[in-house]
């Protein structure tokens, strides 16, 4: 097991390593960058020039590559040109949010599609598991701007039960007003139970099929002593896998429901620093896209190596 994870951890650090030269390398080639949107009409030859000696951007890129790395590495992710900020606290102020959103949102889809993924499993092909399947098949299917615009034209403007945006002010708690989470969480569930309902449901098939469970229910075992000690850890061993997948997906989901709703999230500031080519920022935030996927996968192996003896004790 020590052995796995240290392999898994060093594939990790390479992983991000060609990802942080990815990331320089594209925002490198937007067109457009902080001096040009910072002057706006008043970029001439001569403010630019000087605007980008100011900003640092008349450096070769290597060299700003270095120096943008040797900061990570140090934990300062320098500052952001166009609100003149420490990009930590200007990730600090809107972090909470996405992650008050990314909990509840996990909180609901996850146990709940595990559980009714289950039980499609062992009802296989009855009118219950047809519903949920062709449900989380429309749910995948659509994007998640059009499931948000659906869900606010139908509880916002026509029922009136909901707000339609989730905009809070600079430091307010978005758990003060619960209401406004409602719908991105919902926007956010819908794809993220499918993927973990069908998957459970698959693998709760495969299981229910091998030799060992049909052996464990001839001998007269209770189902749910058989669903509890060999159904269900075996089934789990690939969901976690699609579970940590997901959470990258949702990251990305975050950046279109926060813009949906008007929600101040890190998705959000994400769009926003690439409006205003505030490449640190722009950078800073991909980077911790990255990261926090690669650490949800390695916790994946993890509890896949805790689950799984042949991994455990290799």
């Amino acid at each position: 097991m020590a052995r796995f994870l240290m392999v898994r951890t060093g594939l990790i650090v390479v992983t991000l390593f060609v990802v942080s030269l990815a990331i320089f390398a594209v925002t490198e080639i937007l067109p457009g960058d902080a001096a040009v949107m910072s002057l706006r009409q008043g970029a001439t030859e001569e403010n630019l020039k000087a605007r980008r000696a100011e900003l640092g951007l008349d450096r070769s890129p290597v060299v700003r590559y270095a120096e943008w790395m040797g900061g990570v590495v140090r934990g300062d992710l320098g500052e952001s040109l166009i609100r003149k900020t420490p990009i930590t606290e200007v990730i600090g102020g809107r972090i909470g949010n996405s992650l008050i959103l990314a909990v509840f949102t996990f909180a609901v889809s996850v146990p709940s599609a595990i559980l009714a993924g289950i039980w499609a499993g062992v009802k296989r092909d009855s009118w219950g598991d047809h519903t949920m399947s062709v449900g989380s098949l429309v749910a995948i299917s659509l994007p998640e701007f059009v499931t948000g615009i659906l869900l606010m034209v139908i509880f916002s403007t026509t029922l009136h039960w909901l707000p339609s945006s989730s905009f809070i002010f600079p430091g307010t708690n978005p758990l003060t007003s619960p209401s406004i989470l409602v719908l991105p969480v919902l926007t956010l569930t819908g794809v993220l139970f499918a993927y973990v309902m069908r998957m459970t449901r698959a693998n709760v098939i495969e299981v229910m099929e091998t030799h060992y469970v049909r052996t464990a229910i001839l001998k007269g075992l209770p189902m749910r002593r058989v669903l509890l000690r060999h159904v269900v850890p075996n089934a789990m061993l690939p969901t976690i896998s699609i579970i940590a997948m997901n959470l990258g997906w949702m990251l990305g989901g975050l950046i279109i429901v926060e813009n949906v709703f008007s929600y101040p999230g890190l998705g959000r500031l994400l769009l926003e620093s690439i409006d205003s080519r505030d490449v640190p920022l722009l950078q800073a935030l991909s980077l911790l896209i990255a990261v926090t996927y690669a650490v949800s996968n390695l916790a994946a192996d993890l509890c896949y190596g805790v689950l799984n003896p042949r991994i455990r004790l290799a």
